[in-house]
């Protein structure tokens, strides 16, 4: 077991996710003041500076060399384009003292030259919002999500609390005179509710959030099995524009064992009822990593999916979280499946590209196998603003449901502000009074 000796608890935190990077969990060790350690890490230096430091020690040990260097926060893009903001030249910055490659330098650059053509200035009165269903179908074996499987009784009870909530945060936003520039309909699943309460729900989201001022409006299909024709109709009644139908892959195989309930064949037929229905903007996910996948496995996935037609199309690296499943049966699956997903993402890079593709908005999340990353793609001018919102961190949004997070922006010290509400939807319903009560004094 290696040894690596930090100055203070801070720094063992950044150590510590850096490391676990290199190494399985229990091939390391991070001590606060051990002088007898592998590596000691004196006081006195920046987090980046120790981090530097574990980077060359961890390489040295492991012989390997990581794309995003020593950076472990989930939003590289929002550091670029801060770089640049400041008059830095964020190429030089990231290589040198972040050792970032040139592969995810380029990626980087693309990303903010495409984000040029969407991105305005956001209004400061303006908002995003999201609204959180908790529920799904099954629980997929990767997901440690706050999800629920659906019942019509728990669906009942957690829409009067949510309506609750949304009525509050209408009048929050009059107070305010703030206005819904995106909204974003999230889970869970939000098609897995039936359709009589899917039109309850999104008809309510119109009277109260959307108008003029709203330039999209997205709803998280997601499971392709709980799309119906009726279903889209609601959402395209209720003034949605964009909605997500998530292959994860195409593999029968694959999604038996991650556990998704459908087959490739209700994918197509999902898309098939989507492109009738009318709806500007469809995004696919696919997972790159998924357990006994090869390349060409996602390959073959990957050509499918362009084939149907997505203008969107959001390329995941599988994260599995501790709360999962996948976790509990296989823990190394991640770091096993680092080189493949390598080759993944660059076969993802160039079939896109080939397909008329840009790639729009790039973020990381903790336990990603080989520490890569996720990155949208788009068809030109289908970019997602809520999306690039949401990375860059540069507007209020506005979370409401169970495990929902607002996030309130103040621009003159650009800065953020959070406003939880509690992830379990069953004290969620018991407790939304206080989840309103803390909606009033965080965001009035």
């Amino acid at each position: 077991m290696y040894s690596i000796s930090v100055p203070d608890e801070k720094h063992k935190y950044h150590v510590g996710e850096l490391a676990k990077m290199f190494l399985p969990e229990d091939a390391f060790r991070i001590f606060v003041g051990q002088p007898d350690a592998e590596l000691v890490i004196g006081a006195g230096g920046d987090y980046n500076g120790s981090k530097r430091k574990a980077y060359a020690f961890l390489k040295k040990i492991t012989g390997k060399d990581l794309d995003w260097g020593i950076l472990t926060g989930v939003r590289p893009g929002k550091l670029y384009n801060e770089l640049k903001a400041k008059g830095a030249d964020p190429e030089q910055v990231l290589k040198e003292q972040y050792y970032v490659s040139d592969e995810k330098i380029a990626l980087l650059r693309r990303v903010s030259e495409c984000q040029k053509t969407v991105k305005r200035s956001p209004d400061p009165k303006a908002a995003g919002l999201y609204i959180g269903i908790p529920f799904c179908p099954t629980r997929c074996q990767y997901c440690s999500f706050t999800s629920n499987t659906i019942t019509k009784p728990a669906a009942t009870a957690y829409l009067v609390a949510l309506f609750k909530e949304m009525d509050a945060v209408r009048t929050i936003m009059d107070r305010s005179g703030r206005t819904a520039e995106s909204i974003y309909i999230g889970g869970g699943t939000p098609t897995s509710l039936d359709e009589e309460d899917l039109k309850a729900f999104l008809m309510k989201v119109r009277e109260l959030f959307v108008n003029e001022n709203t330039v999209e409006f997205t709803v998280e299909g997601g499971r392709p099995e709980t799309i119906t024709e009726g279903k889209l109709a609601i959402i395209k009644e209720a003034g949605a524009d964009r909605i997500s139908i998530n292959p994860q892959s195409m593999k029968q195989h694959t999604l038996d064992l991650i556990g998704r309930r459908h087959s490739p064949q209700q994918i197509r037929e999902a898309f098939a009822l989507a492109d009738k229905a009318g709806i500007g903007v469809v995004n696919a996910d696919l997972i790159t990593g998924l357990p006994e996948e090869t390349p060409e496995d996602f390959r073959e996935s990957l050509s499918e999916v362009i084939a149907l037609g997505p203008e969107n199309i959001t390329v995941h690296t599988l994260a599995v979280k501790r709360a999962s499943r996948m976790i509990e049966e296989d823990p190394g699956v991640a770091l096993r499946q680092a080189d493949n997903v390598r080759n993944m993402l660059e076969d993802a890079d160039r079939m896109l590209t080939d397909a008329g593709f840009e790639p729009y908005y790039l973020y990381r999340q903790k336990h990603m196998a080989g520490n890569f990353e996720n990155v949208g793609w788009c068809r030109p001018g289908t970019a997602s603003l809520y999306n690039i919102r949401i990375m860059e961190e540069d507007q209020t949004i506005i979370a409401m449901g169970a495990g929902a997070i607002s996030k309130v922006y103040f621009p003159a010290e650009n800065r953020l502000e959070r406003v939880p509400n509690v992830s379990n939807y069953e004290i969620y319903i018991e407790r939304i009074e206080e989840m309103i009560a803390r909606k009033e004094a965080g965001i009035l």
